[in-house]
């Protein structure tokens, strides 16, 4: 059914049709209206058979998650930016007890200083952690892949993230498909845990483990991940087999077919690639995009294969390794190695900071010459930076960095140094 709806509703919809038995609640922006919703689904009973924990913080959402998975309950949870950093001691135990927890992750940049807008620096804080990620483009994506989240969680025993940028879509509103539950339940079985505490046969989880075998137990993890490559893609043809539409899977392209230069990148921003893309088509430059769905299991072999024929990518990414550069753009480099191609990596939006076409096709129009750095920040303010660089080296006691820039930048009053 075409509803016009925000995308935090349209995810909590799609997530109560999963028939979730544990739904652990912590707010803060920008997830915070997906937990509203459920817990208004769970209080007015039409979202039945489904406990809903208000919890204290954001560890104890992931701390309960972990209980009630274990207890063979299916379990959600959201959080977003700051809290996704308070609860990563467990979201470590999670993956490392092999249980299959999903959860959203409104992305949000991470503080000091604070800033509530959209990037990616959240989840790819956590790449390591060992849960799958799963980026979404459009509020239409962020619903579907909750729906394959919980099947791809369930089948292989590990967590799920799926991701979905702060604001832009979470409090978007756009027409969405709402599948019934009907359909639901034709692509999600029943939940049938593989390791469960039972008082019947009781057996130990998360059993101290040392060097004898801890190796083995942390490959067998990154093998799951393996597993999750070849079963991601097989998701989502049997996901267009029962709801009718394409969603999901390892790896988008546009435009690629006879593209020399190719641009990569996640999430909301490829929408606005792709507009980019469309005018300098009709100017007759050949570019492309790729749009990365499974961020972790990184697809080394589709993403090679994507850009067999291209002689150029730029990965265009809302994150930053801070003194390195690039986060995707280091898997896109192992993803071509020994294939010859001239790689840059761009770093943009950081913080909310606005990706505009113009901004793109100059970018996308210096790629092309190969005259951009290895790594570019787009629309950085060099002057304030170099401003601030100065005044470093003039005093001592230069005062904090974010309060001076906000002072260069005139959005607070001036002062005299």
């Amino acid at each position: 059914m075409l509803k016009q709806m925000e995308g935090s509703r349209a995810v909590a919809e799609a997530i109560a049709l999963c028939r979730p038995e544990v739904i652990c609640a912590y707010p803060i922006s920008p997830q915070t209206h997906i937990v509203e919703a459920l817990g208004e689904m769970v209080k007015e009973e039409t979202l039945t058979e489904c406990e809903f924990i208000n919890v204290e913080s954001e560890f104890a959402a992931m701390s309960v998650a972990i209980g009630s998975s274990a207890g063979g309950a299916r379990s959600y949870t959201a959080t977003a930016s700051q809290g996704l950093l308070f609860m990563v001691e467990a979201v470590y135990n999670a993956s490392g007890l092999g249980l299959p927890i999903v959860m959203t992750v409104a992305n949000r940049a991470i503080g000091a200083p604070i800033n509530i807008w959209n990037d990616h620096s959240d989840s790819l804080s956590q790449r390591d952690c060992g849960w799958i990620q799963l980026f979404a483009e459009t509020n239409q994506e962020a619903l579907d892949l909750h729906i394959q989240a919980f099947k791809l969680a369930e089948e292989l025993s590990m967590p799920v993230m799926v991701c979905m940028d702060g604001f832009i879509l979470t409090h978007a509103y756009e027409r969405v498909d709402m599948p019934t539950q009907a359909q639901v339940d034709a692509f999600l079985p029943p939940y049938e845990p593989r390791q469960v505490l039972d008082t019947n046969e009781p057996v130990s989880i998360g059993a101290m483990v040392g060097p004898e075998a801890f190796m083995e137990v942390r490959y067998l993890a990154h093998a799951k991940q393996l597993q999750a490559l070849e079963r991601i893609p097989q998701l989502a043809t049997e996901f267009q087999t029962v709801f009718g539409r394409e969603s999901g899977g390892l790896i988008h392209t546009y435009q690629t077919e006879d593209a020399e230069t190719i641009v990569i990148a996640m999430g909301s921003v490829l929408g606005t690639i792709k507009d980019t893309v469309d005018v300098m088509r009709e100017a007759g430059h050949k570019i492309g995009v790729l749009g990365i769905t499974s961020y972790r299991p990184f697809p080394l072999t589709a993403v090679a294969a994507a850009l067999k024929n291209c002689k150029r990518f730029v990965v265009l990414e809302k994150s930053l390794a801070v003194g390195i550069g690039g986060i995707v753009a280091t898997d896109v480099r192992m993803a071509v190695t020994g294939m010859g191609l001239k790689g840059f990596t761009v770093v943009a939006g950081l913080g909310g900071r606005a990706i505009t076409m113009k901004s793109l096709k100059a970018l996308f129009e210096k790629a092309m010459r190969e005259e951009l750095e290895l790594v570019t920040f787009l629309d950085l303010d060099w002057k304030a930076v170099n401003k601030q660089l100065d005044r470093e080296k003039a005093h001592r006691r230069s005062g904090p960095v974010a309060e001076a820039l906000l002072r260069d930048v005139g959005v607070v009053g001036a002062r005299n140094y």
